[in-house]
C-alpha cells in the first residue's frame, strides 16, 4: 500500500494528459469525500444498510480495490476472481479476510493515496492501451470510469451507514457510462434473458444515453441508441446508478416518477434491471 507518508499524500493537482479532465477530477473529489466521511465516523464497526459488511470492512475493501486498480493502470495485471459477479464477490471476501486494517484514518489515507496512484499511472501510460481488469479487457479511460463507479457505489454505502450526504450526483454518474457500456454484457443474467429479443434505448435526464440490444438472450451494448427501439427508458441519473449497482428498487423509482418507459413494447421497461447482476 506504500509508506505512511505516501498514504497521506493528496491526489495530484495535475491531470492525466489523455484522461478526460472531468473524469480525473471526479476520481480525485470522490476519493477525498470518502476519506472525509471516514474521518468523521464515530465507529467503523457500525453495520452498512443492505450489506453484510461494516463501515470498516467497506473502507478496507475500497482501499484494496483502489490499490488493485492502480496496479492494473500501471500495466501490472493481477488475477482477481473469474470475471463473473459471483467470482468477484468471492475474491472480495477472500481479500478482505487477509487484510486486517479497519481503522478510519489509515483506510482514508489509503483510499486517497491509491486513487492518486491510479491517476499517476494513467498519466504515465497511453490511455488507449488495453489492460486486463477483473471484468475483462478495458483501456485506461474505461478503467478510470470503473474506478469512479466503484467508489461512488461504496461511497454511497458509507454515507447511508453514517447518515451523511452522499457524493453521487448526475455529473459523476454520466462519467460512469464508459464503464457501464463495457461491463453490462459481462454481467448479463443468462437465465433472465434466455431467448430474449429486444432493443432498448436508455436516456439519462439532462444528457447521457446508450443502447442495449438482446439477440436470443445475448446483450450488445453501445453508446449509440438502436434504430427503432422496442422500449425507451428515461431515467434520472442518480437513480440509474443506484439501480444499476443494486442500491435502489426499480419499483420504488418508478413509483416516484424517476423512471419512465415508452415505445412499441413499454412493458419491457420494468423488466430491464433484472437482466443484469451488479458486480
Amino acid at each position: 500500500m506504500g509508506s505512511a507518508a505516501d498514504q497521506g499524500q493528496k491526489l495530484p493537482g495535475r491531470l492525466p494528459e489523455r484522461l478526460p479532465e472531468r473524469l480525473a477530477g471526479a476520481i480525485r473529489a470522490t476519493a477525498e469525500e470518502i476519506a472525509e466521511l471516514l474521518r468523521a465516523a464515530p465507529d467503523t464497526g457500525a453495520p452498512v444498510p443492505g450489506l453484510t459488511w461494516t463501515v470498516g470492512e467497506v473502507a478496507a475493501h475500497l482501499a484494496q480495490a483502489n490499490a488493485l486498480m492502480a496496479h492494473v493502470a500501471a500495466g501490472h495485471p493481477r488475477a482477481y476472481g473469474d470475471g463473473t459477479p459471483q467470482g468477484i464477490a468471492a475474491a472480495n471476501e477472500e481479500a478482505l479476510a487477509a487484510f486486517g486494517e479497519r481503522a478510519a484514518e489509515p483506510l482514508a489515507a489509503m483510499i486517497v493515496a491509491q486513487a492518486a496512484a491510479c491517476l499517476d499511472a494513467m498519466t504515465a501510460h497511453p490511455a488507449d492501451e488495453i489492460l486486463m481488469t477483473p471484468l475483462g479487457p478495458m483501456n485506461r479511460e474505461v478503467l478510470g470510469s470503473y474506478l469512479l463507479t466503484h467508489m461512488l457505489g461504496h461511497g454511497y454505502d458509507l454515507a447511508r451507514a453514517l447518515r451523511r450526504p452522499h457524493m453521487v450526483d448526475p455529473a459523476r454518474v454520466r462519467l460512469t457510462l464508459p464503464f457501464m457500456v463495457v461491463a453490462m454484457p459481462r454481467v448479463t443474467d443468462a437465465a433472465a434473458t434466455a431467448g430474449l429479443n429486444a432493443r432498448y434505448g436508455i436516456r439519462l435526464w439532462g444528457g447521457g444515453r446508450f443502447g442495449v440490444t438482446f439477440t436470443d438472450g445475448t446483450a450488445a451494448v453501445d453508446h449509440a441508441l438502436p434504430d427503432r427501439p422496442d422500449c425507451t427508458i428515461s431515467i434520472e441519473p442518480v437513480t440509474f446508478l443506484l439501480m444499476a449497482l443494486g442500491r435502489s428498487s426499480p419499483v420504488g423509482a418508478m413509483a416516484r416518477g424517476r423512471v419512465l418507459a415508452w415505445g412499441r413494447k413499454p412493458w419491457l421497461g420494468p423488466r430491464f434491471p433484472a437482466f443484469f447482476t451488479a458486480p
